[in-house]
């Protein structure tokens, strides 16, 4: 049984084997992609059902580019799709969109796209779908220096809440639990910052086949674990 009183407030997941999961079945990388919309659907009801507050999801890197052009074409059309589709789900459910990474660089129809989800859904208080798109971990970090170096003449004044305020995720709390399915064992670039005290929680299950199920699993595993934060058992007491 999950611990109701324990459930994390925000749960970050790296959704990898979508293409893996395809090959398997003999069908086109695309058609896991679809599938993962699927499950993308089900983890977030089930996240809201949870009071989760904050779900981000590893939607597509800055290094995803490099991919075939045919499965980066089919990619943006699917997630334009997806969030025209979804839009009233998401004001139906209460569920707040937003976005991080650097979506300047992408193609005006998809930043557009984004923009008209985020602004539709602004007003919700329920859960946060976050989605990590055209995001590096690496490149966050580097835009939070040079942000920090162009606004701070003195270098006493940076301090842990001074790099939280130029991140991406400044305006939500490190994730509590992550986790990664497809059964890799890395972080992929992804939140390098802000997963320094994450509980981390690794599958073999591929990203479509990733049910309520599976979610219950890993945050069971979450609850038996022990968060000490550098201290010691005793002083948690």
């Amino acid at each position: 049984m999950i611990n109701k009183k324990n459930i994390p407030e925000h749960i970050a997941i790296i959704m990898d084997g979508n293409g893996r999961w395809a090959k398997d079945k003999g069908l086109p990388r695309l058609m896991g992609h679809k599938k993962g919309v699927e499950a993308v659907r089900k983890i977030t009801k089930a996240c809201s059902t949870l009071k989760v507050k904050h779900l981000t999801l590893y939607t597509f890197s800055e290094q995803n580019w490099n991919r075939p052009i045919d499965e980066v074409s089919g990619l943006m059309k699917l997630f334009v799709k997806s969030l025209k589709t979804e839009l009233s789900n998401l004001n139906d459910n209460n569920i707040q969109f937003t976005i991080i990474g650097d979506i300047d660089k992408i193609n005006s129809e998809v930043k557009e796209e984004i923009l008209f989800s985020i602004k539709k859904t602004k007003n919700n208080t329920g859960l946060n779908l976050n989605l990590a798109f055209n995001y590096s971990g690496r490149q966050e970090i580097i835009n939070m220096v040079k942000n920090i170096i162009d606004n701070y003449n003195d270098s006493s004044v940076i301090d842990n809440n001074t790099i939280k305020e130029y991140l991406y995720t400044s305006k939500i709390p490190d994730p509590d639990l992550l986790i990664r399915t497809g059964g890799e064992y890395r972080l992929s670039n992804f939140l390098l910052w802000q997963i320094a005290y994450s509980e981390i929680y690794f599958t073999s299950t591929y990203w479509p086949s990733f049910n309520k199920q599976e979610l219950f699993e890993a945050i069971r595993e979450y609850q038996h674990r022990e968060r000490r934060f550098g201290k010691v058992s005793e002083q948690l007491s």
